[in-house]
């Protein structure tokens, strides 16, 4: 029972926040932001107080407590704490200050970690859907916006779709070994062999549900428009914690449940990849509005994410995973510093809104130079790393077309992040309305973009850390 101890602490205070913020006022709003935070940070020591890297199964063999479910969910504590902090400014001025917002979002991080710890396609599915269905309702939480009701309908038609299609593989998948356990289910398909055909769709129905959840092209259709649609507190949720839950789930499903028709699911990725980098990149720099540029930006970081995940290595896998904590982090930042440029009656949501930056804020200039270069692949800035990581899996891998066609892509996507840096450098402003924020907002968004720059400089720490989540 103690293996589930965080999962049941955020499942209990989501519960009681419910409540208790029914009997609040407005003005008392402020209480239950604290609670939530308050949850977020009892959660990562539940999650840190077990010794890592020993893994525990626990009820019938449906939930797996191990070194990277514990790496990964305190990253994921850490990443709604940082949404949390940006978002209440921000809500607080646009009337959307209410209690559902914090609770569908701890709703969202208890689904993020059942699917982290998920051992069996049930519990990876529950937790899917939980996930799933709390960000439906957060994309749509702003009623009076007419474009956060349509991304909200595209997202939940397009999410009904790949979520039938997900269970369609599951069924197929239990069909032919029999269990729901995923370890029962790599038995299974080592006996069954890659060449029965049910097994083989089952792994393609899978690997579709997969890449919707994570938004790579073809299945892609609804990041741009949902990351505009809704509100940007919404977004830079939607853009940060449930990435890393994605990586935990293809994690289970390809690598602890299908290993033994790696040939088949590496192909499938390949062609993922090439196509999430070609268009996320291309057609990120056609973009004037800068939340459907860092949308189409975070279609291309899936393609690279997956670099690593289809290079079959432990090493590959640990890349994989650092990758997906450096976006987290570098899209909490991006997305943050659209909110501390918006205010009441103004979203600062288009490209030319950040022109002259650098006369306006000269020190928040400067952080969001380092998180566009971080995202460009600069070197020194913590996004090189990540990439170089990737790629090096990669070419381990004998394939070095791959991180070829990889890197020109990279050159091409640099084009649009260091169009940011220009305009805010070189242009004039357009707006020269003082910024406006509260102090800790200003604090942690500092802090979250120097982050990027110190690990930029010493990422042996966190590169160390995703490499022990996966012993040899």
């Amino acid at each position: 029972m103690s293996v589930a101890l965080p999962e049941m602490f955020v499942l209990g205070m989501a519960c009681l926040i419910l409540i208790i913020d029914l009997f609040l006022t407005d003005k008392n709003r402020i209480i239950t932001y604290l609670l939530a935070q308050a949850t977020l940070i009892g959660a990562a020591i539940a999650s840190m107080g077990y010794q890592f890297g020993i893994p525990e199964i626990a009820f019938d063999g449906n939930f797996i407590r191990d070194g990277m479910g514990d790496t990964l969910k305190v990253f994921i504590y850490l990443s709604v704490f940082v949404v949390f902090l940006y978002s209440r400014s921000y809500l607080q001025a646009r009337n959307l200050f209410k209690g559902e917002f914090y609770v569908l979002g701890l709703f969202g991080v208890l689904g993020m970690m059942v699917m982290v710890s998920a051992h069996s396609l049930l519990t990876l599915y529950l937790g899917l859907e939980l996930l799933s269905l709390s960000m439906y309702a957060l994309v749509a939480m702003n009623r009076d916006s007419s474009y956060a009701s349509e991304a909200a309908m595209k997202y939940f038609v397009l999410g009904a779709l790949a979520s039938g299609m997900l269970l369609y593989g599951m069924s197929m998948l239990y069909g032919v070994t029999g269990s729901l356990e995923l370890a029962q289910i790599s038995a299974g398909v080592t006996v069954a062999g890659a060449d029965n055909m049910v097994l083989v769709f089952g792994l393609v129905f899978t690997v579709v549900g997969i890449a919707f959840k994570l938004g790579a092209v073809p299945f892609h259709m609804w990041v741009p428009d949902v990351y505009q649609g809704s509100p940007t507190a919404v977004t830079v949720y939607l853009g940060s914690a449930p990435k890393i839950a994605a990586f935990a789930m293809v994690m289970r499903l390809l690598v602890d449940g299908l290993e033994g028709l790696q040939e088949q699911w590496q192909g499938m990725l390949i062609i993922l990849v090439i196509l999430s980098l070609a268009l996320g990149n291309i057609t990120a720099i056609a973009q004037t509005n800068i939340k459907r540029m860092l949308a189409y930006s975070t279609i291309a970081h899936v393609g690279y994410l997956l670099l690593g995940v289809l290079s079959g290595t432990q090493s590959g896998y640990a890349s994989s995973m650092f990758y997906t904590i450096v976006y987290a982090l570098m899209s909490l930042g991006g997305f943050g510093m659209i909110m501390l440029l918006s205010r009441t009656g103004f979203e600062a949501d288009r490209i030319d809104d950040f022109k002259g930056l650098n006369e306006r804020s000269p020190w928040f200039a400067f952080m969001m130079l380092i998180l566009m270069f971080s995202m460009a692949g600069v070197p020194v800035f913590l996004g090189f790393w990540a990439k170089l990581s990737v790629l090096s899996a990669v070419v381990e891998a004998d394939m070095v077309w791959l991180a070829a066609v990889a890197v020109i892509f990279s050159i091409i996507g640099a084009f649009y992040y260091l169009r940011i840096v220009k305009l805010m450098y070189f242009d004039k402003p357009e707006d020269t309305t003082p910024i406006d924020s509260e102090i800790d907002v200003r604090v942690m968004l500092s802090a979250n973009s120097l982050a990027i720059l110190g690990l930029g400089l010493f990422p042996g720490a966190l590169m160390g850390l995703c490499v022990n989540a996966f012993p040899a």
